[in-house]
């Protein structure tokens, strides 16, 4: 019998098996609804649901595009499964189910889903959109709406009022009234998120944290707050934490605009940024976010940090046309024309604003200080309070500075608390001192100096000194008043303590002061001289209309009596990379 040929065994090749998980297909289902490809993408969703059925996110996906595919009836039956089966506190069913009714125009059962969710949810996340359907549904069923209560209401005067002190940039004032309103409605989450953010603006990371999890712990399906809280697990280096949230903000794909705009910033400053750069164009294709330079910039970011360098300057055109005035879009666009040209391009902040450090820039070219609306700018502002607290010392100096510029309650309050920290420099903390007498604040001032908390007198008074006379202050106010605009407040404070220095070393044998512009124009040539800026003796002696004479002569007494030498080398040590206004 004849054998049968049997096939050689060919070489064997490696088969890397493909995970087939409700993340692959959430993705997939992301694909396809990119591409506008929407049966594909509800297959896919479906498989998500599937291989994680007790993921109420992966179900509401699925309901979301069939309702936006206009199969209502499959969606609401989805989303009823939710509530009864899954997670009964997911009160947004109950609004996504009464769009769902009111798409049907079964406006009876709408209302009746509507009213449960403004009677039952905590954050009134939809508020705003289910007025605006109960207002519909009064005229289609021709009478008022049986609503009793709305349970987020419950604060929500004073809630929005400490919305809009966060976006004013008065933060610790924000933080006052949010600490009092949760107090109040310990279960208002979003009190509780804005007021995580308000810790958040002003340093206090610690606090933030805290806040965020007391959220989790109440709702843990709370999108604003697993961002926030990814944001948080980033700042402190907590890769194993992040990873893991990061894993289900990437499965998130949500259908609500602001659900859609805080997912996609919070997935930017994570650096997740083609996934920031999808929900952006998502929301400029919808229409739904107006046209808002911000979108556009936040988008334009997206495009350049995923090298889509054509897009990301069409967005920056785009926020340039409806941001006219500002320098922002400009300065962008400038940076990303240097860009092309390096192999390495440095990332860009999503914040609609100019970086730190130009800020800076702009202070020192710009005598006036910052323009009004940077001062009232939140972004700009929590970045001042941020490095107040967490930046080197010249970065403090630069902050403090700004503060006197901007010489507001919410900068009063920062700095007499930055004065009463241990850990900071006293030199700092002096400066500071001088900024707030010099914005106004008169009441004696407790600080912490050489590790004694102590009260600080009204004047320049020194440990030498038992006294201070009036004619010593006019002095000091002359030269101070000249120097206005000129000179920033580092060397206006130490003008002042070079006076003061002056005083007690020659204490009691005071010279007799005839007249203040002398003294005050010898002391503004010192000062000059110790932080190497140019000036003559003529120079000043017209500017306070003396001699010549009399500034060298005066000038001379107290660089003998303090030793101006050292005290340059002290002060040129201190501003050696302070970038200091002319």
């Amino acid at each position: 019998m004849e054998k049968k040929k049997r096939l050689s065994p060919g070489p064997r090749t490696k088969v890397v098996p493909m995970k087939m998980d409700a993340t692959f297909f959430f993705e997939k289902a992301v694909q396809s609804l990119d591409r506008y490809h929407y049966d594909k993408a509800l297959k896919y969703f479906r498989r998500a649901a599937e291989y994680e059925p007790e993921n109420p996110v992966n179900h509401c996906n699925l309901a979301g595009l069939l309702s936006e595919m206009g199969n209502y009836e499959e969606s609401n039956r989805i989303l009823q499964n939710v509530l009864d089966q899954i997670d009964p506190a997911m009160t947004e069913c109950y609004f996504y189910m009464a769009n769902n009714f009111a798409n049907m125009e079964n406006y009876e059962s709408a209302e009746k889903a509507i009213i449960h969710y403004l009677e039952n949810d905590p954050t009134g996340q939809f508020l705003e959109e289910s007025e605006e359907m109960m207002e519909l549904l009064s005229y289609e069923l021709d009478r008022p709406t049986k609503l009793t209560t709305i349970k987020s209401r419950e604060g929500m005067f004073e809630h929005d009022r400490a919305r809009s002190l966060l976006e004013e940039g008065r933060f610790s004032e924000a933080v006052r009234l949010l600490e009092k309103i949760i107090k109040k409605h310990p279960d208002f989450m979003a009190a509780r998120n804005n007021l995580a953010l308000a810790y958040y603006y002003m340093g206090h990371f610690d606090k933030s944290v805290q806040m965020i999890r007391q959220v989790l712990e109440m709702e843990p399906g709370n999108l604003h707050a697993l961002c926030n809280l990814a944001i948080f697990y980033q700042h402190f280096g907590d890769q194993d934490s992040l990873s893991e949230l990061l894993e289900v903000l990437r499965k998130t794909y949500p259908f609500h605009q602001d659900h859609v705009f805080k997912l996609a910033t919070t997935m930017g400053i994570l650096s997740e940024h083609d996934k920031a750069f999808r929900l952006f164009k998502r929301l400029l294709k919808t229409g739904e976010a107006g046209l808002d330079p911000c979108l556009f910039h936040y988008t334009a970011v997206a495009a350049y940090n995923t090298g889509r360098y054509e897009e990301a300057e069409r967005q920056w055109k785009q926020a340039e046309k409806f941001d006219s005035g500002s320098d922002i879009p400009k300065f962008y666009l400038n940076q990303l024309k240097k860009s092309r040209t390096e192999d390495v391009k440095p990332q860009v902040s999503y914040h609609y604003h100019l970086p730190f450090e130009e800020q800076f820039r702009g202070l020192a070219r710009n005598a006036e200080g910052l323009p009004e609306h940077l001062k009232r700018d939140p972004l700009v502002r929590s970045s001042f309070f941020w490095a107040l607290r967490h930046g080197d010392m010249n970065t403090k100096v630069q902050v403090i500075q700004a503060f006197g510029l901007i010489a507001d309650d919410e900068v009063k309050d920062a700095l007499m608390e930055f004065i009463v920290q241990p850990e900071e420099d006293d030199y700092l903390k002096k400066v500071a001192i001088f900024v707030l007498r010099r914005i106004g604040v008169k009441e004696p001032l407790t600080a912490v100096l050489e590790g004694e908390s102590m009260q600080v007198a009204t004047s320049p008074l020194s440990s030498a000194l038992p006294v201070w006379d009036p004619r010593w202050q006019l002095v000091l106010e002359t030269a101070l008043l000249q120097m206005a605009g000129r000179y920033d407040m580092v060397q206006q404070y130490d003008l002042e303590t070079l006076w003061a220095d002056y005083l007690s070393r020659v204490f009691p044998s005071v010279p007799k002061i005839t007249k203040a512009e002398a003294w005050a124009a010898a002391l503004e040539y010192l000062t000059a001289k110790m932080h190497r800026r140019p000036i003559t003796f003529q120079e000043a002696a017209d500017r306070y209309g003396i001699s010549v004479a009399t500034v060298s002569k005066n000038a001379k007494l107290i660089d003998q009596a303090c030793g101006i030498r050292e005290k340059m080398d002290a002060i040129l040590g201190m501003h050696a990379s302070v970038d200091v206004p002319n």
